[in-house]
């Protein structure tokens, strides 16, 4: 499959770096097995000459040497075997001195890939790099360099924050995320597997919208078979992914694994504090720095109170697979969960344990596909800010306290309340809990001092039944459809 499922953000922005008359220093970043490679080799595959060089992890700088003699061998020398040259200086003005001989009006796109592996410690790969760039590739209209890497906090503290000779140098950024459900359901289906929603809502959940995770699918099995096979069968492919997958972003990765462990507990999210305080990680610049790399790689997310200001900012776990794999599989051996086989999980996702662990993998979602959801509400082009809120009454008081699940604040003055409800059927509201969502609404008025239009949203995988009791609480209502928007 060459075909570019979705990214069109990001391909709209490479179409007019191809138009345009002048060079570009692009900087790609983004987790791992996120599609960054394939994004870039099947984009620019036509559009002119395309050099490609990939690091190799943990491999010496002559090794990585020999494998750019390799790939310009074949390239600009029809494979014709030629010495290695000594040091990466002297590999770039090779490259140089070809890219010269090309006439200008034909674009010439340099891809350095995964960038981390070929820029290792005293290989001067970076230096080099500067000086291709400064001196000799920033002068043609013609070139296009592209760096990438899996690694985000590596490829911004060193490429886009570069304080030598990268400084200010990249022309464009692209961060790359991972599918939406509406792209996983365009993947899904240009592989030839169609689902519905609701399985297609159950396989993000667990696996999120990663690319590589998504190619393991097969055809003729359910999505509950086929996370049993992926995550829990003899030799399954997803078993070993999450400590490779922190390992190989991060440096002193088992800090990282702390802080995300951490947040999977904790559906309503953590402070900077309470992080502390239950990973021992000492406050200051590392665990700040820490907390940054996650977020960049989209891992967790930020959201603050609404009414606080910024510093009282919880942080929350928005990666599907990392949540998943932390609430079925963390703590027990690989043998263990090879043992368990694929059937395991057919026969656990009926059980109470499942159903609960739904509703917060579903909150998730909602959090991370705001986009969608204001698409749905007629609100697109409307400026928002999404947050959470809850107020713990005084104790002894005789006031009760509330939460709200997500709040979306509109620069229109109006508000909506949203109660998010996973059910894997009609959600049918009772006396009770329409009296508990009015009462919701009134102490976020009292205690917020609130001014705006509020509106209480009900958020639902298949809807709600209308009956009275909805009618005299709810103001408006999105099913999953509306995550599948964008």
């Amino acid at each position: 499959m060459n075909k570019i499922i979705g990214r069109k953000t990001e391909q709209e922005v490479l179409t007019k770096i191809v138009q345009a008359k002048e060079p570009a220093f692009i900087t790609i970043y983004g987790r791992r097995r996120i599609g960054k490679t394939y994004l870039i080799k099947n984009f620019f595959r036509d559009k002119g000459l395309f050099f490609h060089l990939t690091g190799i992890q943990n491999s010496t700088t002559n090794v990585q040497l020999h494998n750019f003699t390799i790939e310009f061998s074949d390239l600009f020398l029809k494979g014709i075997e030629i010495p290695d040259p000594k040091d990466w200086f002297a590999a770039f003005q090779m490259l140089r001195k070809e890219i010269e001989k090309i006439p200008k009006t034909l674009k010439v796109i340099i891809f350095f890939d995964e960038l981390p592996w070929l820029s290792s410690p005293r290989s001067s790969f970076l230096q080099a790099l500067e000086h291709l760039w400064n001196r000799y590739l920033s002068e043609l209209p013609n070139i296009i360099l592209i760096v990438c890497g899996s690694a985000a906090s590596w490829m911004i503290d060193n490429v886009l924050n570069n304080k030598a000779g990268l400084h200010g140098r990249v022309t464009r950024e692209i961060r790359l995320l991972p599918f939406t459900l509406k792209e996983t359901e365009e993947f899904l289906q240009e592989k030839g597997l169609s689902f519905p929603r609701k399985q297609i809502l159950e396989l993000y959940m667990c696996l999120g919208g990663v690319a590589k995770y998504l190619s393991y699918l097969e055809k003729g099995k359910s999505v509950a078979e086929l996370i049993g096979e992926l995550c829990f069968s003899y030799n399954a492919p997803l078993i070993s992914e999450f400590h490779k997958l922190y390992n190989s972003l991060f440096h002193q990765h088992e800090e990282h694994v702390k802080i995300v462990k951490a947040l999977a507990k904790s559906r309503s999210g953590l402070s900077y504090q309470e992080l502390v305080s239950i990973t021992k990680i000492p406050t200051g610049g590392a665990l700040t720095a820490k907390i940054n790399e996650l977020r960049e790689s989209g891992f967790i997310t930020d959201v603050v109170s609404y009414g606080e200001k910024r510093k009282n900012i919880r942080y929350i776990l928005i990666d599907e697979y990392s949540l998943f794999y932390l609430s079925w599989n963390d703590g027990v051996s690989a043998l263990d969960l090879q043992s368990r086989g694929s059937e395991y999980w057919v026969k656990e996702r009926n059980k109470q344990a499942w159903k609960i662990w739904m509703g917060h993998a579903f909150e998730s979602l909602c959090l991370k596909h705001i986009e969608s959801m204001k698409a749905m509400l007629g609100i697109a082009a409307v400026q928002t800010r999404a947050s959470k809120w809850r107020y713990i009454a005084p104790k002894h008081s005789e006031e009760s306290g509330a939460e709200i699940d997500l709040l979306i604040d509109r620069a229109d003055d109006c508000v909506h309340l949203c109660e998010i409800k996973f059910h894997e059927e009609e959600f049918c509201i009772t006396k009770d809990y329409a009296e508990r969502l009015l009462r919701k609404r009134e102490c976020f008025q009292r205690v917020s001092g609130c001014k705006k239009s509020i509106f209480i949203t009900l958020i639902t995988a298949f809807g709600t039944k209308h009956n009275a009791h909805y009618l005299s609480a709810v103001d408006q209502e999105l099913t999953m459809d509306a995550l599948f928007m964008k």
